[in-house]
């Protein structure tokens, strides 16, 4: 399971809001996805990383123990 923890604590102690990801090319579902810890695609890691000039580590943290969504279906 992915969570997208790491990112929120980046932006607060960056200062960087939600509107800056929309400002900078995140969509409104995307911010979703993010919230509830769905899967993004490798690119928009990347646009992230980029916005926040961070690194994936700093974005989303990988849970091995507690199964994907795809492995819930």
């Amino acid at each position: 399971m992915f969570s997208f923890e790491p990112l929120w604590e980046t932006m607060k102690r960056k200062g960087i809001s939600q509107y800056d990801l929309l400002t900078g090319g995140i969509d409104k579902r995307t911010l979703d996805q993010l919230r509830h810890n769905r899967n993004i695609t490798i690119l928009t890691l990347a646009k992230i990383c980029n916005i926040i000039q961070c690194t994936p580590n700093e974005v989303v943290r990988i849970n091995l123990d507690s199964p994907t969504e795809a492995e819930k279906q």
